[in-house]
């Protein structure tokens, strides 16, 4: 069955503000869901023009207001254009997701690896060999299909956010799904809504593939004790370390790895071995053990690892990028995931690993009666000449890539949520600040930033972004650097962590400006012969080119969510806060002279030290 895809830029993960959970069936609430809004015309062009005037100069604001005027002139372009929206509303039940998952995702053409796809790095586990990392993988495998057992049921827990459920949709389109290319555009195939739901999961080790089926012929699903015995066979028939990694082609350029998967599907048991994969649940890559690091480095490995396996000579092979839900498990302890991110955002990702790690820490291991089960065969691939020169080509680029990603994980371990709670301001916005702060110090100017929100109140909702660099945010790092009263500072920091809220207020109610903006610019495209000049304007290619792409993923377990800049010369930031401390991860390209994850990463920390010393200081003046 294809999923029609949605639409969007690649928008990261959302935000949980406090999000609670209750028991009941998720198929119920579902049909009760608003529908999204358009938000009004002349409402969102007001506050764009707001957003931009911390990023360009007088001149260039002028020229854009003469351009936003033209637009809304009462019965002209723009008025046409949102008329035409607001049908596409009725007619729909989300005017914005297929269309957003088109152009945010399976429209772009870059490799998934890297540029689309965030990978999460669990805690180290204790393990160093192959018989701790075949139980840890057991018992993950045995925890994901806990969790689809909820999902199978319709019995998993709906989310509310300020008392209002949220769309559960993601959640079903994770298992069991797959991203296949296209030449111009790339489809999302959902086998979980077929006639026959999938049975097996796919294991890969040393770049082979095998089948594992995971449940009885009662259907019930098979014991950890099974499923290890089960994990041994395949490790055994898999050492063999010289194969070819067939999985690398995936991670190539979306046009390349089309053309090279219509060649490799041209034979039949090639593409049976595909389907296979397609077809499979989840998969599960055993990597080998990666070179030692320093403690210090470590995680920032591990997180490159999970986003792009390291290169070719070591676990880039290893993989599957197009499939939506890869875990990864190390010999050495490394463990993670890394996710494909057309069907779905990150909270359904960290809801799934909080999952995991809660019911891998409570399970024990019941011994079951061995019943003798079969070999999981092994996915075979006839490697043609041709084939072969598309896998050195893709070892290449994979190479070329994976040296130019720049990657840094900053645990910072002064404080966390409790030092911005303490003084009523909002965690996200104050950690946001910081961000702004610290891009300023380094940059002595501001950027376009993109912070990911949840638009889950409304049926089918994706994203929209809260632009966190505004007026009142520049305003705050600029007396930061000045020789401004510490009260003032405050006061400043105070009113830019409150514009922030609003913003946020405003986004998850449907009411920013960025998806509505592309809704426009779509629907010009599809009726118009010419784009207004409002979208060929300076102003919103640089309104459209984040510097800073960020997003918090709230976990409860102590993990972080990595993914790449989304521009050449941007950053991708990635925290989460925990109550003590802030997990921080940090990319940016090595080919990029200007940008530097470490340094970066020094600037945040300085930030967020600068921050809590000048709430500390004004409190103590007050007392």
């Amino acid at each position: 069955v294809t999923l029609e895809p949605g639409l969007v830029k690649p928008c990261r993960l959302v935000k949980p503000m406090s999000v609670t959970i209750l028991p009941e069936r998720s198929s119920h609430h579902q049909d009760n869901l608003p529908k999204l809004p358009v938000p009004p015309l002349r409402q969102t062009f007001e506050r764009y023009l707001l957003m931009l005037e911390p990023l360009l100069s007088e001149e260039e604001m002028d020229h854009t207001r003469k351009l936003v005027k033209e637009f809304l002139i009462p019965e002209g372009v723009g008025d046409r254009l949102q008329r035409s929206l607001e049908r596409r509303a009725s007619n729909k039940e989300n005017w914005l997701t297929e269309w957003w998952m088109q152009s945010a995702y399976l429209d772009s053409r870059m490799p998934v690896a890297v540029y689309s796809s965030p990978g999460v790095v669990l805690p180290r586990m204790t393990f160093q060999d192959r018989q701790g990392q075949m139980r840890f993988a057991s018992k993950l495998i045995s925890g994901v299909l806990d969790f689809k057992q909820m999902i199978d049921n319709e019995t998993l827990p709906i989310e509310y956010l300020g008392g209002k459920p949220l769309c559960m949709d993601q959640y079903y389109q994770i298992l069991s799904s797959c991203r296949i290319p296209g030449p111009k555009r790339d489809t999302v195939v959902n086998h979980a809504i077929g006639k026959v739901a999938p049975t097996h999961i796919t294991v890969v080790h040393n770049f082979q593939f095998f089948v594992l089926d995971v449940y009885n012929s009662d259907g019930s699903p098979l014991t950890v004790d099974q499923i290890y015995m089960q994990m041994e066979k395949i490790w055994n028939s898999s050492l063999q370390s010289n194969k070819e990694p067939i999985g690398i082609l995936t991670s190539q350029h979306r046009n390349t790895w089309g053309k090279a998967y219509n060649n490799l599907i041209k034979d039949k048991t090639n593409k049976e071995s595909v389907r296979a994969i397609q077809k499979s649940i989840f998969t599960v890559c055993l990597d080998a053990p990666m070179p030692q690091m320093s403690e210090q480095r470590y995680q920032s490995r591990v997180a490159a690892q999970m986003l792009h396996g390291g290169g070719s000579r070591w676990n880039s092979g290893n993989r599957w990028f197009d499939k939506t839900l890869q875990f990864i498990v190390g010999e050495d302890g490394t463990c993670g995931l890394v996710y494909e991110h057309a069907p779905a955002e990150g909270p359904p990702i960290v809801f799934l690993v909080d999952y995991l790690v809660e019911y891998m820490g409570r399970m024990e291991v019941v011994r079951s009666p061995m019943i003798p089960l079969p070999m999981p065969p092994k996915l075979r691939f006839n490697i043609t000449p041709e084939v072969k020169k598309d896998i050195e080509s893709a070892k290449q680029n994979m190479n070329i890539m994976s040296h130019d990603l720049d990657v840094n994980v900053v645990n910072f371990a002064d404080y966390g949520r409790n030092v911005p709670k303490a003084h009523n301001m909002s965690p996200d916005a104050f950690i946001q600040m910081a961000l702004q702060l610290a891009y300023f110090r380094m940059y002595k100017m501001c950027c376009s930033t993109y912070e990911s929100a949840s638009l889950r109140m409304f049926a089918l909702g994706r994203t929209d972004t809260i632009r966190s660099c505004s007026n009142e945010s520049l305003k705050f790092v600029q007396a930061m650097e000045d020789l401004a009263k510490p009260v003032e500072k405050v006061s400043l920091l105070d009113k830019a962590c409150q514009a922030h809220v609003e913003y946020t207020r405003m986004a998850i109610h449907g009411q920013a400006i960025d998806r509505h903006l592309l809704g426009l610019k779509l629907q010009a495209i599809e009726e118009l012969t010419s784009m207004p000049e409002i979208f060929m304007d300076t102003a919103y290619a640089v309104a459209e080119h984040p510097n800073l792409s960020t997003s918090q993923a709230g976990a409860k377990t102590d993990c972080v969510m990595c993914f790449g800049p989304l521009v050449p010369d941007g950053y991708g930031v990635c925290y989460n806060p925990m109550a003590d401390h802030i997990n921080i991860a940090i990319t940016a390209f090595n080919s990029c002279e200007e940008t530097h994850a470490a340094n970066f990463g020094r600037a945040m920390k300085k930030a967020l030290r600068d921050m809590r010393s000048l709430l500390e200081e004004t409190a103590k003046a007050k007392q």
